[in-house]
């Protein structure tokens, strides 16, 4: 049985009362909290920054996984240790060196993780795989929650299992978008051990948090 990971979005949250819906989402058996960062630049809008991040840590121990949806990446890379992030991913696209942006990644203290857009090949992630602990298949293209789920990503998602399971290691499988009490389970049956979800996750408010997140984590066997 392969242990599936939860890691609610926070871009659907209510942003009024942030440290409230970490606290609610913590009690509720998420494993991860899911930061989506944005800077307008490699994807259209804004979101959190480092300061954010920083006044949210005290209200969980979960671990912090944060997508960096920003170009350049390296100058922040200490920031967002400083701030509380666990888990950095980075998108190859958002700088020339990926290998030596990972390299400072895990030098800061941080788990590194690579982002695959849409258009991304799985192919890219081969030479760098020996350096990361996360890979992010985005199943929407980044920039806006609430979008639909891209069927031919789950393609993706099996190439890349094929490509983890030969190197021997714990590498998280992740996905993000599109994913609900349907899609969800498609995607676990193609190989991922981590499920991003925002409106699926936050949707009926707190009191609805522990049943949506207990949907998204069917039992599959791996």
């Amino acid at each position: 049985m392969r242990d599936i990971l939860i890691s609610p979005s926070i871009l659907s949250a209510d942003f009024a009362c942030l440290g409230e819906e970490i606290r609610a989402i913590d009690h509720a058996g998420a494993d991860m909290i899911h930061i989506d960062v944005m800077d307008g630049h490699f994807v259209p809008n804004l979101t959190f920054g480092p300061p954010v991040i920083e006044k949210l840590r005290p209200h969980t121990k979960k671990p912090f996984d944060v997508h960096l949806m920003i170009a350049p990446v390296d100058p922040f890379i200490h920031a967002f240790a400083k701030a509380g992030a666990d888990i950095l991913t980075v998108h190859p696209e958002a700088g020339a060196h990926l290998h030596r942006t990972l390299q400072a990644i895990r030098a800061a203290g941080m788990k590194p993780g690579v982002a695959l857009n849409p258009a991304t090949p799985a192919s890219i992630i081969e030479p760098v795989i020996d350096d990361i602990d996360l890979v992010l298949v985005m199943s929407v293209n980044p920039g806006f929650g609430g979008q639909a789920f891209i069927e031919s990503q789950l393609r993706k998602v099996e190439q890349l299992r094929q490509m983890i399971d030969r190197t021997g290691r714990d590498i998280i499988l992740e996905i993000d978008g599109g994913l609900n009490a349907e899609t969800s389970p498609r995607a676990i049956s193609a190989g991922v051990t981590a499920i991003v979800a925002g409106s699926a996750v936050f949707k009926g408010g707190p009191t609805a948090y522990a049943d949506n997140i207990r949907a998204l984590r069917p039992s599959v066997h791996a």
